[in-house]
């Protein structure tokens, strides 16, 4: 999960938020270990305690993971986000 800055980058949370969303989604059918990803933007009117985007992602393996965090374009991603965000939370787990 991220939070993100009101404004950052020249745009809005809104925009950022619909762009890390559109980016990593994309991300589906250019790294071949990513069995799912879909990403949810929290609601305007919801608490404003709340994180602002939710990423959920399935891999077949921690190691098929560990690929997709260190692909190229992931890490393109992940530079903007970085430079948008204000916190960060997650979990890794396994079924």
């Amino acid at each position: 999960m991220f939070q993100l800055s009101e404004e950052a980058e020249g745009r809005s949370k809104a925009e950022n938020a619909r762009i890390i969303k559109e980016e990593l989604e994309a991300l589906q059918g250019v790294i071949p270990e990513i069995r799912r990803i879909e990403v949810k933007i929290n609601h305007e009117a919801a608490s404003d305690g709340n994180y602002d985007i939710l990423l959920e992602s399935e891999f077949d393996s921690l190691e098929d993971l560990q690929r997709y965090a260190m692909h190229p374009e992931h890490l393109k991603v992940g530079g903007y986000v970085s430079k948008v965000r204000t916190a960060r939370a997650a979990i890794d787990y396994e079924v």
